[in-house]
Order: structure tokens, then C-alpha cells, then sequence
């Protein structure tokens, strides 16, 4: 079952891409996958623990390579529970949980082929910089959402871990 995707607008709402770029991404994502059932389907063959031929078993409900790419893109964008994505889909919960980790890292990989992934860090501020000029940057934006962290039991690694945050002014309260 597919998004069912009527308009443009729509595509990018539940994609977050055009369709030139969906149409862009997905011979790039084809390639990949046919290469990572390839290599699946070999290393089975050197274990021992394959038991059908490629293709072989029981067929996907998302049949298409572009259902697959709405699948995984629609995942990324909006995030939602296996139970919410199996329903939208028409999978179980657990076939839902299969599909985002098996295309997960084709998707990555199709992204890393086409050389649009972002930088996730940088070995120093000079090669940061070495960027900005390459790439001609005249704004940069930075995701800095934070993340909850468990915090150590220890006193002293506590204050290691300590943002500094519990010491803002209060304001008066009305």
C-alpha cells in the first residue's frame, strides 16, 4: 500500500522532498537496495544459512521501489510509531519495525552515494572553516536540540555533567 499522495504539496509534506527530487533519489536507492539483497543473499550462501534463491519467499506488501522510498522517507519525516506506520502502510507493527531497519541504512547510503549527507562532526575548527569558505557560506544553521542524559550516581562525575542550568535568576512569581 502506498502513501496515496494526490498533489505536490502533499509529497513534501509527508516526504519532505519534491517529486524531481524523489525522482532524483530513487535509481540511486534501487542500486542499493538490488546490492544489499545481493550481498545478504551471498553471505548466506558462505554460512550456510541460505535457503532460497534471491526473490524467493514471501513478497513484500511494499511491492514498488518507490513504495519503499515513500516508506522510509515518510518515517524520517514524520516520525511515527511502528504501530501508526504499520496501520498507514498496512503492515504489522513488527514487519514495520523490519522495513525501517532494513532500508534505513540504503537510504544512508544512497544519501552518502549522492554526496548530500549532512557533516556530523569535524576534526577541528579550522577544517569547519575550510568548509564554510569551500561551500561560500554566508549563514549557517545548527540543530542544538537537546537530548536528556542519565546522569552519573558519583557527586563528583555528577559535576563533570552539570549544564549549569539550575542556576538562572528566578523570576518573580505573580
Amino acid at each position: 500500500m502506498s502513501l496515496n499522495i494526490r498533489e505536490e504539496r502533499q509529497k513534501r509534506a509527508l516526504t519532505g522532498l519534491s517529486e524531481k527530487k524523489f525522482n532524483e533519489l530513487l535509481p540511486v536507492f534501487t542500486k542499493n537496495y538490488q546490492e544489499q539483497k545481493q550481498r545478504t543473499y551471498q553471505q548466506g550462501l558462505a554460512t550456510g544459512q541460505c535457503q532460497r534463491k534471491p526473490g524467493g519467499g514471501r513478497n513484500s506488501k511494499l511491492k514498488e521501489m518507490d513504495d519503499k522510498l515513500d516508506f522510509i522517507l515518510y518515517y524520517l519525516k514524520t516520525y511515527p510509531t511502528y504501530d501508526q506506520l504499520g496501520e498507514r502502510f498496512d503492515l504489522a507493527r513488527s514487519s514495520a519495525h523490519d522495513q525501517v531497519k532494513a532500508l534505513l541504512p540504503i537510504l544512508q547510503a544512497t544519501l552518502a552515494d549522492l554526496g548530500v549527507l549532512p557533516y556530523r562532526q569535524f576534526e577541528s575548527v579550522a577544517a569547519f572553516q575550510a568548509l564554510c569558505q569551500e561551500l561560500n557560506l554566508e549563514q549557517i544553521l545548527l540543530d542544538v536540540t537537546e537530548r536528556p542524559r542519565q546522569r552519573p550516581q558519583n557527586s563528583d562525575q555528577q559535576q563533570e555533567c552539570y549544564s549549569g542550568k539550575k542556576n538562572v535568576i528566578p523570576s518573580k512569581t505573580w
